[in-house]
């Protein structure tokens, strides 16, 4: 797929159900409850509702797709792990070990996990090979990857959204494993937000923990890598591919395929919520079906989110990525659905509803 055809592609993303929205909107305001006193969970039903076209809504099958990639940054000491753990942690994910396998079979979420660019060979029976190559190079000394690259990996992201929405998938969310992330993570965010190098800082987190020295280490590098590469601010796929990596590529496609088939599509932390901003200015389109989780601990999240204008509902100072805090959402999204199927209206609880008259119109609601 070469950038014409990209952009042609995602340029068929669809705008929202706006009928259908209002419908649901007027729905739970009829539904035995203070106007707007479901809060948030309100808001989710009528966008939810915005995205598929129907009041009643169902998000019983739900995934995380885990995007695992290896990024050759971490040869300037700038990661708390070995690299190595990319691949044993990938493979334990598969095996129901890790965070977001876990906390996925506890609300009965499917794992998806794609290999994109995992510098050692990775054997299992469910892992999904899409490598682009064994890891990125090393963005202190040149880019992270061609274009054609670039553009490859988020192909792969809308090629797996595409599978998983022809396998009746309702929800997904988009997670990560790769040492050296938050790095290339840090980067993209700091290009798209054209923050000069010494603000860099305000976008530079400690990752999965990291000494004071380590930490300094790492907002130099990536001062380095943004100096030496010059990724464009007004091209997402430049930053990408030169301070980039395969995995935040690919997740940014996934993002992107969740809104061309119209799919709601969750948010975990950090490293998913750049990838987020990525899809989002390639087609603001795509942010109408994007749904932030948790508040992430990690300090340039707050000012993607910001970007994004989007509210986390979730506050558990997290910060593990991998996805871990998708499917806290999806059981959230599936309480606000249930509410539209199985709440009753006033007239079905038999509650007359004069008193609500004045409530309706004052200020408080």
């Amino acid at each position: 797929m070469n950038d014409e055809e990209f952009i042609h592609k995602i340029n068929k993303i669809p705008a929202l159900h706006v009928d259908a929205q209002c419908d649901t909107k007027e729905y739970m305001e009829s539904l035995a409850k203070p106007p707007g006193s479901l809060g948030e969970l309100e808001n989710i039903a009528e966008r939810i509702s915005a995205i598929t076209g129907k009041r009643i809504n169902h998000l019983d099958k739900r995934c995380v797709l885990v995007f695992s990639s290896d990024n050759g940054v971490v040869a300037e000491g700038i990661a708390s792990g070995p690299q190595s753990i990319t691949a044993v942690q990938t493979r334990n994910m598969l095996d129901g070990m890790t965070g977001v396998a876990v906390i996925a079979k506890h609300y009965h979420s499917d794992l998806i996990v794609t290999d994109v660019g995992i510098h050692d060979f990775v054997e299992h029976k469910d892992l999904i090979n899409r490598k682009i190559r064994n890891g990125t190079y090393n963005i202190a000394n040149q880019a992270a990857m061609s274009r054609d690259e670039a553009i490859k990996a988020i192909a792969v992201g809308m090629e797996i959204v595409e599978k998983a929405h022809k396998d009746g998938y309702q929800v997904m969310g988009i997670g990560e494993m790769g040492i050296g992330n938050t790095t290339t993570s840090s980067a993209v965010l700091a290009a798209l937000l054209g923050l000069p190098n010494d603000e860099v800082d305000q976008v530079v987190g400690k990752g999965a923990g990291l000494t004071k020295e380590a930490y300094q280490k790492k907002i130099s590098v990536i001062q380095k890598a943004l100096c030496l590469n010059q990724p464009l601010r007004e091209d997402p796929i430049d930053c990408l591919l030169k301070v980039g990596g395969f995995d935040l590529a690919a997740m940014t496609g996934a993002y992107l395929g969740a809104a061309l088939y119209q799919i709601p599509v969750v948010i975990d932390g950090f490293i998913s919520i750049v990838a987020a901003l990525c899809a989002v200015r390639l087609n603001p389109l795509v942010k109408e079906y994007l749904f932030a989780s948790h508040n992430s601990y990690e300090i340039g999240y707050q000012l993607a989110r910001k970007e994004l204008a989007l509210n986390a509902p979730l506050h558990l100072d997290m910060r593990l990525g991998e996805g871990s805090g998708c499917p806290l959402m999806f059981e959230i999204m599936e309480t606000a659905c249930m509410i539209v199927r199985e709440m009753a209206t006033f007239e079905e609880a038999k509650i007359n509803t004069d008193y609500l008259k004045d409530i309706r119109t004052s200020d408080a609601f």
